[in-house]
């Protein structure tokens, strides 16, 4: 869309659009806040709950890069109204999961369910909302992804508190009714175009389905976000033990750093929105800025002369450094992105992210093992930084392409 349309409308199609990325957010929260209550009640070990985690992720990178095929097949609305549907039933089973094997199946069909998102978002957003605005959008669709992470670990462990977690799935489903509901009311502004093919298979501009596998550019993408997430995984999965470990830091303060990562990332969102939509052109030089300054940040936290209060406040402002590039990322995949091809590479370069969050613990978890906290927060530094190369890679990969 090269147009400018009333600002309404654009609205709508952002808002729509955010609702069901913080719903895939929420399906990623939809059994680690409830670990503990597992182990009491299924007798499990930390070893299988981490293997839940896997077995999502693993699900949705595998969907992910397949359901970008089907986004630019069948359009993106009904491939989005199935992935509610998914997590409906996912929260259904769960209600009624009696054991391990139930829970698998949890995570199996929330993986299915969140895998094709990043290509049915971004195919609505490039084909719906006005080009001077996409900056603005990209940047909401990102805080959106906060709050549904956010607001996962709330509504879980308080309705569990306040009933049971039998009773905390049951309102997730229904809560999950209500977006399907309140997005097929307002299906018309979901509407992708699909990519018109030829009597043999071809699109009709030519090429075929695999043909953008041969860009270099897209596996740059892919790089860029397998290396930045696993930076991320690393924050969410060892920050706590990390800072327990080097610094005699209380649970309940090393957790509070962990919300301060994700409240200076939604701030820095916002801010990175603005940034986004006013310099388009230079989106990858704005991300490996942000992205070098987050390593800067956590290389600072490794060495330990912060201090418990000062690596706390600098390992929360990593977060704003990383948040502020966001909405700039999102653009340097849109310029990278083919025509017609916007469903398979937004779901073959966003299988990265869901790589990167399955093999991080398993490799940092090594270090961790043998008590090299500090090596981990540094090693995270370290592959954050190549991901700098990745992105100055896209940047010239696209300018040539």
């Amino acid at each position: 869309m090269n147009t400018v349309v009333p600002l309404r409308q654009d609205a709508k199609v952002i808002g729509l659009v955010g609702m069901a990325h913080a719903s895939s957010h929420f399906s990623h929260m939809l059994l680690s806040p409830l670990f503990p209550l597992f182990i009491k009640d299924f007798g499990l070990s930390y070893t299988q709950l981490g293997l839940l985690t896997t077995v999502f992720f693993v699900v949705s990178g595998i969907g992910q890069a397949l359901g970008g095929f089907l986004v630019d097949r069948v359009g993106a609305r009904p491939v989005l109204f199935g992935s509610l549907c998914l997590f409906i039933l996912a929260c259904l089973v769960a209600a009624s999961a009696t054991g391990y094997p139930g829970l698998i199946v949890v995570s199996v069909l929330a993986g299915l369910g969140n895998s094709p998102f990043h290509p049915v978002d971004f195919s609505i957003m490039n084909q719906r909302v006005s080009a001077p605005r996409l900056g603005y959008a990209f940047s909401f669709h990102g805080i959106t992804g906060q709050l549904g992470w956010a607001l996962a670990t709330v509504f879980f462990v308080g309705i569990s508190s306040l009933a049971n977690w039998r009773a905390a799935y049951a309102g997730a489903a229904l809560l999950m009714a209500v977006v399907l509901l309140v997005l097929v009311l307002n299906s018309s502004k979901l509407h992708t175009e699909v990519v018109v093919r030829n009597a043999d298979g071809s699109h009709a501009g030519g090429g075929s389905d695999l043909g953008f596998l041969k860009l270099p550019v897209v596996w740059w993408c892919f790089g860029f976000f397998l290396l930045s997430t696993m930076t991320l995984a690393v924050v969410q999965s060892f920050s706590v033990s990390i800072l327990k470990a080097l610094h005699g830091v209380s649970f309940a303060a090393a957790s509070t750093t962990i919300t301060a990562y994700m409240l200076c990332g939604a701030t820095g969102i916002l801010l990175g929105g603005v940034v986004a939509a006013r310099h388009p052109q230079h989106s990858d030089k704005v991300v490996a800025t942000c992205m070098t300054a987050a390593a800067l940040c956590l290389a600072l936290c490794a060495t330990g002369w912060l201090g418990a209060l000062g690596t706390m406040v600098v390992l929360a402002g990593t977060g704003f450094a990383i948040g502020i590039g966001g909405p700039s990322r999102d653009m340097m995949i849109k310029k990278a992105t083919p025509k017609g091809a916007t469903g398979r590479v937004y779901g073959t370069v966003y299988s990265g992210l869901d790589v990167g969050f399955a093999i991080a613990p398993v490799l940092f978890g090594l270090l961790m093992d043998k008590g090299h906290y500090a090596a981990t927060l540094a090693g995270a530094a370290l592959v954050l930084l190549l991901s700098v190369g990745a992105a100055l890679g896209v940047g010239r990969r696209t300018v040539a392409r």
